[in-house]
């Protein structure tokens, strides 16, 4: 039966690949030139091509009125990155089984991967009741007692139950509802389903409308069509050609005819990934390399290799610690032999200063940000005030008559020789810079393991094995651990060189030459900090941590908004207490009681006196005019004098007291500036 390329790719299921099929009607270019720019252009009548599969390069959109009345066939295309996230519209059209399901959604290992389906009636599977309208996530395939099950999990308020339903299973099944905003990437790997249509509304676009000519095409819902691209391998060639969908050719599927061993065998690094231990080391020829992976640059088309097995690379995700937007990304191999030395994180909220304890380890940090509580439970925060932060507990607060608990932390505020215990609450939008006691050198391994992420270092001393990148950069956040399925692969004229290629990130293909070579040893792989673009460096993220514990919700009672024009006021400190409680000599906090004088260096640069009556109120903004008046430049001056006091403190060689003031500083001439 004849069929068109489009029609044979909407037919066709992606678990029957390969597939062998005979050119019917063929198409030629001027020239008879075979492959040009990737792309198969001559396609001769009779011809044998082997299917191994296909992909998606581009999308085609059209006003969803037009498709539905056939008035037009859509014109527009998107390119796959196009900056922008759209929401995806349910889909109507009901499914009347589970495996009518399964045959058009895509199921993977990430969350994208895991489609939602509603009942519209009761139903009863098993011994599971399930009503209208609870969601049913699928989840895998499996095949019990010789029949096909989809695993599934129901959702039931907040509780959720595990369940197998057969494919054979039919009812009235319709797609939930998706709040979710997606790229246009991740909706054609994961969510357009076969047969149907995919109508879309755009959400938020990165480009202007004169950078971008899509956006006004973009205002109302959309239907996505894409537009395939099959991979295949011509009788008697090695190159892999890439076959437009769109090309007037009509095909025979001939698979069931044909003898699949007359074609050159192209495997990715995923199907050599996949196969089973006993078969490596295996000897293979690359007959497909992308010439953007220019980290591996001894590996080129034509080069014959060993792979020597299959492997689980611990990476480190990091990023340069800097404020704008053209920042790096690394991936830092976890055999990395550089060493690092501790840098002071900055610290947002109360709520980021609860997510950096560990282990009830205290954190001395120093508030960059005055802050006035609301509840007389909790303290008010000024500029300078340092807090040394030990763990987190509930209070309970009267809030308008109502008695109610709110996460907390409990602090010790440092207060010359004194160390007052205080509590703030986690919601509390303040800021704080870490101060830093340590002057130890640590590996990768000793900061994944010991302290919590993310992290910031700097590189002390260098990895010389390898070009290390990351000697030059001035401070590094070390954010998250992955592990990245890889294989080990060497050159065979030389051996010495390994590397370990991540399957799931390097396209590649390789054909099998020889049987398993036993005699190939496998040397050390070779370590590679890899700087990774930033899509990249979003995507493993979003991956890899799906669920992210939200922040705490801040208090009902709004506050009233201050304009830009009226003073800003902070309520006075609550009085102390006269024996407050004190820390064992051998805790962090005993290393600095006798730093008396130091500490009173830093209350004499915040300007805050200690014999503040209860009734006035200290003024941030006042005119230069008024009597008494705190200046612009005596606030810039005292704040620069206590960013160098903390810089310079001198205490005993066991520590290393930091403090990066450049950004603070410059961040609070700005503002005073503009006041």
């Amino acid at each position: 039966m004849a069929l068109t390329l489009e029609n044979f790719i909407d037919a066709l299921d992606p678990s029957t690949l390969p597939r062998v099929l005979q050119v019917l009607s063929g198409i030629y270019a001027e020239g008879s030139v075979y492959e040009m720019h990737g792309q198969e252009c001559c396609l001769s009548t009779g011809e044998i091509i082997k299917v191994t599969g296909f992909q998606i390069v581009k999308v085609k959109v059209g006003r969803c009125e037009l498709i539905e009345g056939n008035n037009s066939s859509p014109a527009m295309e998107l390119p796959l990155d196009y900056p922008g996230f759209f929401k995806l519209l349910v889909d109507p059209c009901p499914y009347t089984s589970i495996r009518d399901i399964m045959k058009t959604v895509k199921i993977g290992d990430n969350r994208l991967g895991h489609p939602h389906f509603r009942s519209n009636a009761d139903i009863q599977v098993n011994d599971i009741f399930i009503k209208e309208g609870e969601h049913i996530v699928l989840n895998t395939l499996a095949e019990v007692d010789g029949v096909d099950h989809v695993n599934c999990t129901v959702i039931k308020g907040n509780r959720s139950k595990p369940l197998r339903i057969p494919l054979s299973y039919e009812g009235t099944f319709y797609e939930c509802e998706d709040d979710q905003f997606y790229t246009l990437k991740e909706i054609v790997t994961w969510k357009i389903s076969k047969h149907r249509k995919r109508v879309v509304k755009l959400m938020k676009t990165l480009a202007t409308l004169e950078e971008n000519p899509y956006n006004e095409y973009l205002q109302s819902d959309v239907c996505l069509l894409p537009v395939y691209e099959i991979q295949a391998v011509m009788k008697f060639q090695k190159d892999i050609v890439r076959i437009p969908s769109y090309l007037d050719v009509e095909v025979k599927d001939i698979t069931e005819t044909y003898d699949l061993s007359s074609f050159v065998q192209p495997l990715s690094l995923i199907d050599i990934f996949n196969r089973p231990i006993e078969d490596f080391p295996l000897l293979a020829e690359i007959i497909e390399w992308p010439d953007h992976q220019h980290i591996y640059n001894s590996l080129n088309v034509g080069k014959q290799i060993v792979i020597h097995n299959r492997d689980f690379a611990n990476t480190i995700i990091a990023s340069e610690n800097r404020s704008d937007l053209n920042k790096k990304h690394f991936l830092i191999p976890k055999s990395y032999k550089g060493r690092f030395k501790r840098r002071p994180r900055e610290f947002p909220t109360v709520y980021d200063l609860v997510l950096a304890i560990k282990n009830n380890d205290p954190l001395h940090v120093i508030a960059t940000k005055s802050f006035a509580s609301e509840y007389a439970e909790f303290a008010n925060v000024y500029f300078g005030d340092q807090f040394l932060v030990h763990h987190c507990q509930s209070i309970e607060v009267n809030r308008e008559g109502e008695k109610c608990l709110i996460e907390a932390v409990v602090c010790e505020r440092i207060v010359e020789k004194d160390y007052e215990q205080v509590i703030l609450p986690t919601y509390m939008a303040g800021s704080f810079v870490e101060v830093i006691h340590d002057k130890k050198q640590y590996d990768i391994s000793d900061i994944c393991n010991e302290f919590s992420l993310p992290f910031n270092v700097k590189v002390s001393i260098r990895d010389l094995s390898i070009n290390d990148n990351l000697a030059a950069l001035p401070s590094l956040r070390i954010e998250e651990q992955i592990t990245d399925p890889c294989l080990l692969i060497s050159l065979l004229d030389n051996p010495s060189e390994c590397f370990k290629i991540p399957v799931k990130r390097v396209i590649m293909s390789v054909q099998i030459m020889e049987g398993p070579d036993q005699y190939v040893s496998c040397p050390a792989p070779k370590n590679i900090v890899e700087e990774i673009s930033e899509d990249l460096y979003y995507m493993l993220r979003r991956y890899e941590n799906s669920t992210l514990l939200p922040p705490p919700r801040p208090p009902k009672k709004p506050q009233s908004p201050i304009s830009s024009t009226a003073t800003i006021r902070l309520l006075p400190p609550q009085s102390r207490k006269q024996d407050p409680p004190k820390s064992p000599k051998n805790s962090p906090t005993g290393m600095l009681r006798n730093k008396g004088k130091c500490q009173k260096i830093i209350l004499d640069a915040t300007s805050r006196p200690e014999n503040i009556p209860p009734t006035i109120i200290t003024e941030l903004v006042k005119e230069r005019t008024e009597p008494g008046a705190l200046s612009t430049d005596t606030m810039l001056l005292n704040a620069t004098s206590l960013a160098m006091d903390v810089e310079n403190l001198d205490f005993s060689d066991k520590h290393d007291y930091e403090y990066i003031n450049e950004n603070e500083i410059e961040d609070l001439r700005k503002q005073l500036n503009e006041n």
